[in-house]
């Protein structure tokens, strides 16, 4: 990612096959897993055209982190299927195994957002969530 802080939260893809990797990085777990978020919707859409107009609340729980984060990700990809929604800025909060989020976005709007793929769902390929020097890495790959 160039000259980017290791302290400042950033997202990136990662090939695998014809599938997509997508790591969040950030300074705490929550922020890592709300890049990992971002990460997701820019497999989608361009977020920058994404409008933060509505808040939607999600909440999940899993036994340990790795599967927090696909439950996370699965959640946000049924929420965008369920509401016709795209989704551009996320606030999550981790508490143990229980995640608890906002996620702010708006209807899609196809000749604004232009989605380029749909996204399946995440899976528990290269899934990992760890500590990683001053931050903290959260990736998986999502099913296009």
């Amino acid at each position: 990612m160039g000259d980017v802080p290791s302290n400042t939260g950033h997202w990136e893809h990662f090939a695998h096959g014809a599938d997509i990797g997508v790591r969040g990085f950030g300074a705490s777990k929550a922020e890592a897993f709300e890049q990992a978020a971002l990460a997701l919707m820019n497999v989608i859409v361009d977020t920058a055209r994404v409008a933060a107009q509505e808040r939607i609340a999600i909440a999940c729980a899993a036994p340990d982190d790795e599967l927090l984060l696909t439950d996370w990700l699965n959640a946000l990809i049924y929420e965008m299927a369920e509401r016709n929604m795209l989704f551009a800025r996320f606030a999550v909060r981790i508490h143990g195994t229980s995640l608890t989020a906002l996620a702010y976005g708006e209807p899609v709007d196809r000749e604004r957002h232009h989605p380029a793929v749909e996204v399946k769902g995440a899976t528990y390929t290269e899934l990992s969530v760890r500590s990683e020097g001053a931050g903290w890495l959260a990736q998986t790959v999502v099913d296009v």
